[in-house]
């Protein structure tokens, strides 16, 4: 029996695309107020890879470089005028995220898919990559 830290692994099968999400909407419930309120109405759509289109516009040559994305308009840009054209969208691909969990072998899971999320949500409240890293140094 293959085991390690106390777990078989004989019998435990790769995480969905269901279990990423279940990680997600986790996170989500775990944010603390007034993040809380801003990620209330966020989709999240959970996909493999990113498609072939959103990795061109990003300018990403690998598909297991990107693990999330955040579609929308920031809070910091939208008026009580505008009129929605699409919902606030917070994509997580499967694949890039346990590629990156594989590779770190350092953090669960469930706290990379928390990472990911908080990430791509505060590009939903108007953070810039620069203005995160100034506050998450999760990736030293």
């Amino acid at each position: 029996m293959a085991e390690g830290r106390g777990v078989s692994w004989s019998d435990i099968c790769a995480p969905s695309l269901d279990d990423i999400a279940l990680l997600a909407e986790q996170a989500r419930a775990d944010l603390p107020a007034p993040f809380d309120v801003a990620a209330k109405d966020i989709f999240v759509q959970v996909e493999e890879v990113a498609s072939d289109d959103v990795l061109a516009e990003m300018g990403v040559d690998d598909p297991l470089e990107l693990t999330g994305l955040y579609d929308g308009i920031p809070l910091t840009q939208k008026s009580v005028m505008d009129v929605a054209q699409q919902p606030d969208m917070i994509w997580l691909f499967r694949a890039a995220i346990l590629d990156e969990w594989s590779a770190r072998a350092d953090v669960t899971l469930g706290a990379l898919v928390t990472h990911v999320f908080v990430h791509e949500l505060a590009h939903h409240l108007g953070w810039s990559d620069e203005d995160i890293a100034r506050i998450d140094r999760w990736w030293e």
